[in-house]
């Protein structure tokens, strides 16, 4: 704490006089401080200098004493005019720095202090002069004034001017005869008063030095704010290239421009492909460092064109067509050189606009479509944006625009797919899948709206429209005397970001009055990887309320053994991908034999998809895997449809669940 106030007393003493290094901001703000006071001093000295002239001129003329002016002109005018030429001086060109029209600082800093030098000067030598007639040194000490208190100079620098400019007046005095006593010598009144105007004096120029630099610590902070904040509006913190606002405004200008060549434009969208593994395994700050590497890459590559980090990995430019591609494979080959044990690649995608186009987002958006179409494509870096895309496009962009609707005027449509006990061949559940019934396009299966909705995080809604329709249509069986059997729903993993989708479960659950077991919900294994407390967190909310939890797509993955230790489930739903070398691979029945066992150890219920024969299913039926799903049982329909073929025989819905419907 010593240490600490001994410092701080260092540091307010160097401060308060002066004596600390001033940044260019602070300098700059004292030089701009004293160039336009001493417009105001010159002025003033200009206008009392030709007055004296005129007066002194005026009084010898009605006197007839012009035969002195020789000697007046000795004593009085010479001064007179040296001090109105440094006032001209200091004013023409402190009036051209204000101006702009001068910015050399060195030579103001010269005129300034010569400026002072020569009104000090005029003070002691106007005084003396007044002094020997009995009059009052009132010259001199206002020179003072002028030049400590009107100027701002650092504390050490007014008390050597003061104290050098007292002790030269006051030791010339002290030689000099008093004209109202003829004593020769100050007098003890007079000294008083000197050191009074003195202490006055300094007190007044540190305190003017130090209002002075507190403004200007205020100012230069509030500047480096706005510099801040005007550099973050156009430039992404991270990388130091311009950031998305900074793009979009000047792509969009550029555009505008009839000069633009459109024909020969062209906006570019980079992204590095495999950059979340590269994160994981070196870290944040190592990511970081790549991203830097990468941007700066990029702009090297591109010269004289506009370049901007879009998001996360991805970069976009607005550049020249010729070249383009040659230069995106050189950038490729040097991103795919920084890699260690990940393999990094660089993807671009192309889009050209048309020309009556002038949205930046548009283009960039088209680009990046045309980038996504060749991830996990390692034999291919480049794609431009065609007629194929196009089309794909204005599907994605549709079915972004439309979901809402979609959803308000009930074309999202529940189709259940059976689930059978290898035990009796009954329907023991059923998987809602969603289908989109568009006036427009038709039927549209999952694969075309599932990825673009979680795209553009908007997945949740189709999910929360598909828990209403089966509760709603569990009330409507339950109505009618209908048989239900248990519902599994497949959840995103977004939906445990975008919203509670286990509160969204539950009370619809409730509004409806769906018992809990017979709501199900599906999540795949490859959520699990990316949002490990979340989902922890999540699934054990569904299972204390009486949810059961099903793995989906076990083995597709990596981690499989690791998440069945982490998590617990209730139904192991075994990938499809297992029984596609059924009959050629003898592997395959070993392997599913081995999985259906250890659910029977570990308490799970087992559940195959994809069965389309009849001995795949007897298989499953033999090693006693619980249940099977596929299309040797029906492929996803409505629920009409079920009841339809349960009625002609073909499928019958097991009667267990028909007591516990309430």
């Amino acid at each position: 704490m010593a240490k600490f106030n001994a410092q701080t007393l260092k540091r307010a003493i160097l401060r308060g006089f002066g004596l600390e290094k001033h940044s260019e901001y602070v300098s700059d703000y004292f030089y701009d401080a004293n160039m336009k006071a001493s417009i105001y001093m010159s002025i003033v000295v200009i206008v009392l200098e030709v007055w004296m002239i005129v007066r002194t001129t005026v009084t010898l003329i009605r006197k007839n004493m012009m035969d002195k002016f020789g000697l007046y002109f000795e004593k009085y005018y010479i001064n007179y005019i040296i001090l109105l030429t440094a006032g001209v001086i200091m004013f023409v060109f402190a009036l051209r720095y204000v101006l702009g029209k001068t910015d050399r600082k060195w030579l103001g800093i010269l005129i300034k202090w010569a400026f002072s030098a020569i009104c000090i000067y005029f003070g002691i030598k106007i005084s003396m002069q007044d002094y020997q007639k009995g009059e009052q040194i009132l010259t001199f000490l206002t020179m003072e004034l002028f030049v400590v208190c009107l100027l701002t100079w650092r504390p050490w620098v007014g008390f050597a001017i003061l104290t050098s400019s007292y002790v030269i007046f006051f030791t010339i005095l002290s030689r000099m005869e008093a004209h109202n006593t003829g004593e020769v010598g100050l007098t003890l009144a007079t000294q008083i008063n000197g050191f009074t105007m003195w202490l006055s004096t300094l007190l007044f120029c540190i305190s003017n030095y130090n209002k002075t630099l507190s403004q200007a610590l205020k100012d230069e902070s509030l500047e480096e704010v706005n510099s801040h904040l005007s550099r973050i509006s156009v430039e992404d913190e991270l990388t130091g290239i311009h950031n998305m606002l900074y793009f979009r405004s000047e792509a969009e200008k550029l555009l505008n421009y009839v000069t633009t060549d459109k024909d020969n434009v062209v906006f570019l969208f980079f992204d590095i492909e495999n950059f979340k593994s590269y994160n994981e395994k070196y870290g944040f700050h190592k990511g970081n460092e790549l991203l830097k590497k990468a941007a700066h890459m990029i702009v090297d590559a591109y010269p004289n064109s506009l370049v901007s980090r879009f998001s996360d990995d991805h970069f976009v430019v607005l550049t020249h067509k010729e070249g383009c591609k040659e230069a995106a494979e050189m950038l490729s080959e040097q991103i795919n050189a920084l890699q260690n044990e990940v393999h990094l690649q660089l993807k671009c995608g192309a889009y050209q606009p048309t020309a009556d186009e002038s949205d930046p987002s548009l283009a960039c958006d088209r680009a990046r479509f045309a980038c996504n179409t060749i991830k996990k494509h390692f034999d291919n870096f480049f794609r431009y944006y065609d007629k194929t895309l196009e089309d794909k496009f204005q599907m994605k962009q549709y079915i972004v625009n439309s979901i809402d609707n979609a959803i308000a005027n009930g074309h999202i449509k529940v189709y259940y797919q059976p689930v059978v006990s290898t035990r009796t061949g009954e329907i023991v559940g059923l998987e809602a899948l969603a289908r989109w019934i568009d006036p427009r396009y038709g039927i549209l299966p999952p694969g075309a709206f599932i990825d673009i909705l979680e795209e553009y995080r908007q997945i949740h809604k189709l999910d929360i429209c598909m828990i209403e329709s089966v509760c709603r249509d569990y009330r409507e069986a339950v109505k009618n005397g209908e048989v239900f059997v248990p519902v599994s729903l497949n959840f995103s993993r977004l939906d445990f970001e975008l919203c509670d989708i286990v509160e969204e479960l539950d009370k619809r659950a409730e509004k409806y009055k769906v018992p809990r077991n017979f709501l199900d919900v599906e999540i795949t294994e490859s959520v699990l990887e990316e949002q490990h407390d979340l989902l922890q967190r999540a699934m054990s909310r569904l299972r204390e309320l009486g949810y059961k939890v099903w793995l989906d797509d076990f083995g597709c993955g990596y981690s499989s053994m690791n998440v069945l230790k982490d998590y617990s489930f209730d139904v192991l739903k075994i990938d499809m991908n297992f029984l596609s070398g059924f009959d050629e691979n003898p592997k395959t029945k070993l392997i599913i034999n081995n999985i259906v066992a250890l659910t029977k150890e570990i308490d799970m219920v087992s559940l195959t998809e994809g069965v389309e024969t009849r001995e795949q299913f007897e298989f499953l039926a033999s090693i006693n895997c619980d249940r099977a799903q596929g299309f040797l049982f029906s492929k996803p329909v409505p629920l009409e449809k079920l009841r339809e073929r349960a009625a002609e025989g073909e499928l019958k819905f097991s009667e267990e669940f028909r007591s516990v419907q309430v």
